[in-house]
């Protein structure tokens, strides 16, 4: 592929990038694209260094290495400013507007750098037939919204500029569950309607991965794995690892004993192991060892292998209890 093949397909590129705080590496040889006219989603636990990114890309943060361009124009060494009026437009993962401030005033906040007032007007008549909602609440003060409807007006203060790359920092963050559809949903639009395309960074994986069109996972300030959407969603690894989902497979142990297993990440970055049987139900913690390994695949067995080491019989076990292999 072309240096011009690779410009025209993405909007975005980051090239190993590094980069962090007070002498510590965050990010680590990080590269990945942003396809244009798309929402590409980043998912992957706390600390994985996915904010750190956005800060990169936005100019908050300079990095140590590595190179960000824009249609590729080099952002890398660029003030915010300066970003910002190449198009780089960022809604914070904690709400940002002024909360004394109207409604009206908020969004028209958001083209100040425009400099002409008909054309703030007309931003604001095209933000306001996206979202005809947030039209009437204009009058309303932004500290008397929801969370939710707060997020709503930063997305359209933020489109106030027409983007050429909207970046979203965790919006869902902190709102409520029966919210989060509408937050989603507003995302969907900038994009189907808006022709906004959009870098997204997401706590809540599932629901971000199914509405995009391009995937990432981060893991310790490197990319893992990437691809569709769809196929990041449905990845058996990711799935039990990033997703709360579960890998089952069967578990055999010596004598007359069957069991199911279960496998799920724990908060604390250790894993959890479960099995149902008509003789026990048990956990295991990361720090405790079981009889034999899980017939896991490889893929999966990796990031644990401290846990699935071969010593002591799990407790609670009554032989010949159990269904026969």
């Amino acid at each position: 592929m072309t240096d011009s093949d690779t410009t025209g397909r993405y909007v975005l590129r980051v090239d190993d990038l590094t980069a962090g705080y007070g002498g510590g590496d965050v990010l680590r040889g990080v590269c990945l694209g942003v396809p244009s006219g798309g929402i590409t989603c980043v998912v992957g636990p706390n600390g994985a260094g996915k904010s750190t990114l956005m800060r990169c890309v936005s100019g908050l943060l300079k990095p140590r290495i590595g190179e960000i361009t824009l249609h590729g124009e080099r952002l890398t060494g660029k003030s915010p400013r300066e970003i910002l009026r190449l198009g780089v437009v960022q809604v914070p993962q904690n709400h940002s507007l002024f909360r004394d401030m109207t409604v009206w005033e908020n969004v028209e906040l958001g083209g100040y750098i425009l400099g002409d007032r008909a054309k703030v007007t007309q931003r604001i008549d095209a933000v306001f037939d996206l979202f005809p909602q947030i039209a009437d609440w204009r009058s309303m003060k932004a500290g008397s919204l929801s969370g939710g409807q707060q997020r709503l007006v930063e997305f359209a203060r933020a489109l106030m500029l027409e983007p050429t790359l909207l970046l979203l920092d965790e919006p869902s963050m902190g709102l409520a569950p029966k919210i989060l559809k509408t937050v989603f949903d507003a995302v969907r639009e900038m994009n189907t309607q808006g022709g906004t395309t959009i870098l997204l960074v997401e706590q809540n994986a599932r629901a971000g991965l199914r509405l995009s069109s391009h995937g990432v996972v981060m893991e310790n300030g490197t990319v893992r794995l990437s691809g569709t959407g769809r196929e990041v969603l449905e990845h058996p690894e990711i799935g039990a690892l990033y997703l709360g989902g579960a890998v089952r497979e069967s578990l055999s142990l010596p004598g007359r004993y069957f069991l199911r297993a279960t496998v799920r990440p724990s908060p604390m970055g250790t894993m959890t192991r479960s099995t149902r049987s008509s003789a026990a139900a048990w956990s295991l913690k990361s720090r405790m060892a079981i009889t034999t390994r899980l017939s896991l695949p490889a893929s999966i067995t990796r990031p644990c292998e401290n846990v699935l080491s071969t010593m002591i019989n799990p407790p609670g076990l009554v032989r010949g209890t159990t269904s026969r292999q």
